[in-house]
């Protein structure tokens, strides 16, 4: 990846496009460094941020913007929870199922539709935050009622979440580092990643054990890294032979191919899904009834110290890796496509025996990716939480949380492929010329 990256700063319109991003990536750091006016830093939105809760996801995605009160605290969040809104609306409602096949005009659509649901989304999460973090309201600017300047972070922090998704927008179309917002969020992850780090090494202190608890943790999180990159660049290939025709006085096809059905074609979505799902109540509870008899149930049972809640996420886990395996995977246009070609899958017939056979291996394949992800969501976090509860393995387990990992690895690896195609294309152009 590191040679990927060198070679492609040899090159000039490459190296434009990175430079721009990194300028655009700087813009982002610094708007989420920077304090939202109206808020005073207090240690309940530290407080609130930590552990597994909605607000530590967001703030976790955001580079601990929100911990900070930044003008950027909501990151890429809406926009993430309304792609989710979006996909499932697209399975369940017919009409936008047709608008979605329909080319670049139909996509430019969706997109729009998906600007709205997060605009939508980020004011109520902009009200969620400035209703749950109330003590951390400045009251004394301009001797203003708290409402007037409760409305004034409320604004700011929408404003700041919609300029987030143009950041993101821009970096995609640049077309250097695949999904923008998936870069954004890898640099949230890092920058939270890198506070933990440093918050573990200072509270080392004198004593040895917290030491070793740091050094163990790291090999433990080397290893898992590892089992990360050989799960997500393992993949199934079904072979497909395609049948000779005679055209005139050429012959085509007559080559053997295959179809790479990736172990885990999902990636970190289900993860995202399952957790966003579980924490989303938690938050509208606390919006409309703070404080009440229903949050503290909602706590008490569904927190994310209970087993309810470790076994709910894990059935959610495997529920939306299967639905996202569904929507990313149509069988029966795969199918339909290889019987248009010419092509066959050796020993099964073309049409619906195919598209049936396609359909057995990928449950198969994505039975096997749901327990990778609810293994890597659940067991390393369980584990280390039962060997310590020390505020050292705490500030790493926050640091390198199971989403967080795989969304490194993820995006890291798409990173690399669009360096190496913006090569290649460079390459073959010169070529024709």
């Amino acid at each position: 990846m590191f040679k990927t990256l060198v070679n492609a700063f040899k090159v000039k319109d490459i190296r434009k496009k990175l430079l721009i991003v990194l300028g655009l990536l700087l813009v982002y750091r610094v708007g989420c460094a920077i304090v939202c006016p109206g808020f005073d830093l207090s240690d309940q939105i530290a407080d609130s941020t930590s552990g597994t809760t909605f607000f530590s996801l967001m703030n976790m995605l955001s580079g601990n913007a929100l911990s900070n009160g930044a003008i950027l605290a909501l990151g890429v969040s809406p926009y993430i929870t309304a792609s989710i809104v979006i996909q499932l609306l697209t399975v369940a409602i017919p009409p936008l199922e047709r608008l979605a096949k329909q080319g670049e005009d139909g996509k430019r659509k969706m997109q729009f539709y998906t600007r709205i649901t997060a605009l939508v989304l980020a004011l109520a999460q902009a009200i969620g935050i400035v209703v749950s973090f109330q003590s951390a309201i400045n009251t004394d600017i301009l001797g203003l009622p708290t409402w007037v300047i409760g409305m004034g972070i409320v604004l700011i922090l929408t404003a700041g979440a919609m300029f987030t998704v143009w950041i993101g927008e821009k970096i995609t179309q640049l077309g250097v580092c695949g999904s923008g917002m998936s870069l954004l969020i890898f640099v949230g992850i890092l920058s939270s990643a890198a506070s933990g780090i440093s918050s573990a090494i200072s509270q080392v202190g004198d004593n040895i054990d917290n030491l070793w608890m740091i050094i163990i943790y790291v090999v433990a999180v080397i290893l898992i890294f590892g089992l990360i990159v050989f799960i997500d660049n393992s993949e199934r290939r079904v072979p497909v032979s395609y049948a000779k025709q005679i055209k005139g006085r050429k012959m085509y096809g007559g080559q053997d191919t295959f179809i790479p059905i990736k172990l885990n074609s999902s990636g970190v979505m289900p993860i995202i899904f399952a957790t966003s799902l579980l924490t989303l109540p938690q938050l509208i509870i606390s919006i409309f009834w703070p404080g009440s008899e229903a949050e503290i149930w909602y706590q008490t049972w569904l927190g994310t110290s209970s087993w309810i809640y470790i076994v709910v996420l894990a059935l959610l886990i495997f529920a939306f890796a299967f639905f996202y395996s569904m929507i990313t995977f149509d069988t029966n246009d795969i199918s339909r496509r290889l019987q248009q070609q010419g092509g066959f899958v050796k020993g099964i017939r073309p049409g619906r025996e195919t598209a049936e056979y396609l359909k057995k291996i990928s449950r198969r394949i994505t039975l096997f990716g749901a327990f990778f992800l609810a293994f890597i969501a659940l067991v390393p976090s369980l584990a280390f939480k039962a060997i310590s509860d020390s505020s050292t393995l705490t500030s790493l387990i926050n640091a390198f949380s199971a989403t967080g990992l795989m969304i490194i690895v993820s995006v890291a690896l798409e990173f690399d492929k669009n360096l190496e195609a913006q090569m290649y294309m460079r390459n073959y152009k010169g070529f024709l010329d």
